[in-house]
């Protein structure tokens, strides 16, 4: 009786402890792949756009409108004379203060993004105040326009997590640049066209800016410059891919 006692005791001790054992390895299994899917999501990276890998011989010319309107009309006719149609970027209190440039600019069949409304530093912004950024201004668009538009640089060329996400949830596409004129810091045209001529290439996205010393005369002379090298000057909703690409860790966006 003894012996069996201890048998039956031994027995289940020996049940017991293989119990806890694969508990705890159950218990490890979850808790590591839990900690993978949250890793995953929380190292995913946004991008906006930088540049699109394209085969056509095309380039977009953007303008931010954020300060004055005095450059409007020069740079609107330079844009009829050479046939060309691009995307100006503007600034809600641009659009609020200036709708007879705004509509002017829609009219003449070029296109327009949102620059947010303010103007602010969006990486010090809350999720929800960078939703109102960009829905405000866009307000402020189709109020003028009857149209909204799907496209949005962030003020100083500034983003974070938060600000891309904002903008991907929302339907925008986040528009930054591969070359930038300078043109904000006085240079004259030729200086603009040294600056990228180049590096300029099929894909590429230029900033420009109205309100300058120097872009409304200098526009003729880097649109004829940029035709010379067999690109055309498109806009930004003629050069992105809308849907099945990727963009890669330089910002370029790729067709899948």
């Amino acid at each position: 009786m003894f012996i069996v006692f201890h048998k039956q005791k031994i027995y289940t001790y020996c049940i017991s402890i293989i119990t806890v054992v694969l508990l705890f390895c159950i218990a490890g299994t979850f808790t590591n792949k839990k900690e993978t899917i949250t890793t995953s999501a929380t190292n995913e990276k946004y991008l906006p756009i930088y540049k699109v890998q394209t085969e056509e011989n095309k380039v977009a010319l953007t303008m931010n409108c954020a300060w004055n309107e005095d450059d409007i009309d020069k740079i609107l006719e330079v844009l009829e004379q050479n046939n060309v149609k691009i995307t100006f970027f503007m600034v809600g209190d641009w659009i609020e203060k200036y709708p007879e440039a705004v509509k002017k600019i829609y009219d003449a069949g070029h296109e327009i993004g949102t620059h947010s409304d303010t103007h602010p530093h969006v990486n010090n912004l809350s999720y929800e105040e960078n939703v109102k950024e960009i829905e405000n201004s866009n307000d402020k668009i189709e109020k003028i326009t009857g149209n909204r538009t799907n496209l949005y640089r962030t003020p100083y060329g500034e983003y974070n997590q938060t600000v891309i996400k904002v903008a991907q949830d929302n339907g925008y596409y986040t528009i930054q640049w591969s070359l930038d004129t300078l043109d904000y810091t006085g240079l004259t045209g030729n200086a603009m066209w040294n600056r990228i001529k180049d590096k300029i290439g099929s894909g590429d996205i230029i900033l420009m800016h109205n309100g300058t010393e120097h872009t409304a005369d200098s526009l003729d002379g880097i649109l004829k410059n940029i035709k010379q090298k067999q690109l055309e000057v498109v806009k930004i909703s003629e050069l992105i891919y809308k849907e099945n690409y990727t963009i890669d860790v330089n910002g370029i966006q790729k067709s899948n």
